[in-house]
């Protein structure tokens, strides 16, 4: 369901990308090309500020929201997805936050005011909550990140993890064709 915010804002899909028709984008939410929404995903830019300002959520190209996906903002503030990036599913990813390219969020991850940058991989259930996360870092299944945690105990993310990501953005690149080829049918 593709809906306005209060403030009268409608979503923005690129042509090329594929909503699921169970997914809802509601307000100031931009879908760049060749991305793919999965069923039952929520992208909600519809909190303004103090000011009634609001910044866009963004999905960038090639990326994938898996089933169940929550991204949301508080108070208006900037949601951004990079290229090439998979959110897994039942991951929420609570505004203000930035995820780079190629990143990978795992099943049932949490991020919130924080940035991740490219090449990082978050495996399952984990959280990432305030802090910065530089380039190519791997988050471990279940692992709490903050703004206390020391990131030199992090491992750098492998040629294996890094592999498994890509392959999951290919995948999902695959289903975005597949879809857009047969989204007449329901």
């Amino acid at each position: 369901m593709i809906r306005k915010n209060p403030r009268g804002d409608l979503p923005q899909i690129h042509p090329s990308a594929f909503v699921d028709p169970t997914a809802i984008l509601c307000g100031l939410v931009v879908v760049e090309e060749n991305v793919f929404i999965g069923p039952y995903a929520v992208i909600r830019a519809d909190e303004m500020d103090a000011n009634g300002h609001i910044d866009p959520i963004v999905i960038g190209a090639h990326s994938n929201i898996q089933d169940g996906v929550v991204i949301h903002s508080k108070s208006g503030a900037s949601v951004r997805i990079g290229q090439r990036t998979s959110i897994a599913h039942r991951a929420i990813v609570h505004g203000p936050c930035t995820v780079g390219n190629s990143v990978f969020i795992g099943f049932n991850s949490v991020l919130f005011d924080c940035t991740v940058e490219d090449g990082c991989v978050v495996r399952f259930n984990a959280v990432v909550d305030g802090c910065h996360l530089p380039a190519g870092f791997h988050v471990p299944s279940t692992m709490r990140i903050g703004r206390s945690t020391d990131l030199a105990t992090l491992p750098k993310v492998s040629i294996h993890a890094s592999e498994f990501s890509e392959d999951v953005a290919r995948t999902n690149n695959e289903l975005v064709r597949g879809y857009k080829q047969i989204q007449n049918e329901f």
